[in-house]
């Protein structure tokens, strides 16, 4: 196929915007001629995280809805109105033969202008429970790539097709050894290690747990790796220098290299993103869930749930976290039967070359509407 031309929008997070970026990567790679255009949403991660990837990318003045403050969604309206049509001028001027959706507050607008112009339209749908944007785009999507199984409850059976999330291509690469990424956290090998990520954010019933019980994280003969998120850093320090002396702790609000941290871990506290999961899986990490009650539809929840019922992790509610958190990550640390289960098990739902498949599927998409070989 000579010079598709693609657009990829969508954005908001990085379980947005990093399989948003595999996927691009992987399609360059399959079309070294390919022409790709980021859409996202003014303002937020990917108008910075895509162009450091080495992509061109157009923002929409796209935001979301309130659920709680319906009052509030009228300049939302009035912004969806204008997001449609500079999606439909952007869409003019690139002439792409496919528009690929990834969620977020910019794929609504642009997916919906792209299908009434006739443009064939990709959902990559990474959580286990489709979000209403989804559904009402799904309607005219030609296809839909999910990560978890019985997705026909929310879209038509015949576009689904099983594809996974893809992940950070450094993860799927690294070749970091566990004793290794452990010293370079300045920690000990002889001891279990445990990752507690909070999104570059924070997540806050994490975080404040974690500030109750710093006496048994220190007590338990353990050592902890602590991404608090750039929210919560100052709290979390100040926390720790009032407690004295913690040598076997590292605090830090932002990991840049997830990879070694990832190696490190005998066990990981997160939230349960869907992009996150999937690197757990691919990894085949022992994990702790605490989902976001943020989030729409309860995602995050269902999310958990879907490793939890395959015996692939384990699920402690956010409002219960003060209570159970950290006992029950030094009893999973301490058990290693326990830990090599769910290891067993995650590895499991793993799927390898996710951002393959997509790529390759977004090219059947073209030649087939095109009539291109």
């Amino acid at each position: 196929m000579k010079m598709p031309r693609i657009i990829i929008s969508g954005g908001g997070t990085g379980g947005h915007i990093f399989p948003a970026i595999a996927i691009a990567n992987e399609f360059k790679r399959q079309h070294k001629d390919a022409e790709i255009l980021f859409v996202g949403a003014k303002g937020r991660m990917e108008m910075q995280r895509v162009p450091a990837a080495g992509y061109r990318i157009e923002g929409l003045p796209v935001s979301g809805f309130d659920r709680k403050h319906l009052l509030k969604n009228i300049p939302v309206l009035f912004k969806i109105v204008l997001s449609q049509i500079k999606a439909y001028n952007i869409i003019r001027k690139f002439k792409p033969q496919a528009v690929i959706g990834v969620g977020g507050f910019a794929s609504g607008p642009t997916l919906k202008t792209a299908a009434m112009m006739g443009i064939p339209t990709l959902i990559q749908e990474q959580n286990s429970y489709a979000g209403v944007t989804n559904k009402l785009l799904a309607k005219k999507a030609k296809k839909i790539c999910v990560a978890y199984p019985d997705m026909e409850r929310f879209f038509d059976k015949d576009k689904i097709i099983m594809t996974g999330n893809p992940v950070r291509q450094d993860l799927a690469d690294s070749k970091i050894q566990h004793n290794e990424a452990v010293e370079k956290f300045g920690l000990s090998p002889e001891k279990k290690t445990i990752l507690i990520l909070g999104g570059s954010l924070g997540a806050q019933s994490i975080n404040e747990c974690l500030m109750k019980n710093l006496g048994k994280m220190k007590d338990c003969g353990m050592q902890f790796i602590w991404q608090t998120g750039k929210i919560y850093i100052e709290r979390v320090r100040e926390a720790v220098n009032r407690f004295g002396d913690m040598p076997m702790l590292r605090t830090t609000d932002f990991i840049s290299d997830m990879a070694t941290a990832y190696a490190a871990a005998d066990v990981i506290i997160s939230r349960a993103g869907a992009g996150s999961i999937s690197e757990f899986c691919l990894l085949g990490k022992a994990v702790i869930l605490v989902p976001s009650p943020n989030v729409a539809e309860d995602h995050q929840t269902k999310n958990a749930m879907a490793l939890v019922n395959k015996k692939a992790a384990i699920y402690v509610k956010d409002k219960e976290a003060d209570d159970k958190l950290i006992d029950q990550t030094i009893a999973l640390a301490s058990d290693e039967d326990r830990l090599n289960e769910l290891k067993t098990n995650i590895k499991k739902l793993a799927f390898e070359n996710s951002a393959s498949v997509i790529a390759q599927e977004i090219t059947k998409l073209i030649a087939n509407t095109y009539n291109l070989k």
